[in-house]
């Protein structure tokens, strides 16, 4: 395994054991252990945590951005990519139930400890807050898309919390319903059509 393959490897574990333990209770030997790697070929890719957390920040920025990106180019509209954001809760509901929303936990974790990495965290929010804003604008709600992306924000990390604490996996798919139908009455008729007729 090469230098490149090796650094991704204990990113990707990383990753792993800071969503399903917390950055703060995971160690660099946790990481080395689970990586299969030695301390010292450990510490040639990373000399401290928070180069790793900066990696896997950046790491989840990126897989973020594609994520976007591909939901943008298979849905027919705005409002289609807008549910594709909604339907994460549910294609993702496993581990959410055991370790909740892997952005929000990050987040609230780093702010918590008041880590320098808190705002490159938030990122992350932000990506999904922007992009949530220019549908709805495409949806003709260009004077209120920012407040209904942070509303659709707060509640899908409302439901990410509440499914966590009850691992109640038919209330994250009333609440996904609920919010497709919350969607339907935030978009106008004619933008629903305007918007499938300019994709």
């Amino acid at each position: 395994m090469g230098a490149s393959e090796t650094r991704q490897q204990i990113v990707d574990v990383a990753d792993r054991l800071f969503y399903e333990r917390g950055f703060e209770a995971t160690s660099f030997a946790d990481i080395a252990r689970d990586a299969g790697l030695s301390r010292g070929n450990f510490y040639y890719h990373f000399k401290t945590k928070d180069e790793i957390l900066a990696a896997v920040i950046g790491g989840r920025v990126e897989k973020t951005r594609a994520i976007l990106e591909a939901w943008a180019r298979n849905a027919d509209s705005p409002a289609d990519r807008i549910r594709s954001f909604v339907h994460i809760l549910i294609t993702n509901r496993t581990r959410i139930m055991a370790h909740g929303c892997p952005v929000g936990t990050l987040c609230n974790e780093l702010a918590k400890l008041d880590h320098a990495a808190k705002e490159d965290a938030a990122r992350l929010f932000s990506l999904f807050r922007d992009w949530l804003a220019r549908q709805f604008a495409m949806l003709g709600r260009e004077a209120d898309a920012d407040a209904l992306a942070l509303h659709l924000l707060m509640r899908s990390q409302g439901v990410a919390v509440l499914a966590t604490a009850f691992r109640d996996e038919a209330f994250i798919y009333r609440e996904v319903s609920d919010m497709e139908a919350w969607l339907q009455t935030q978009c106008p008729a004619t933008s629903l059509s305007r918007s499938r007729q300019s994709v």
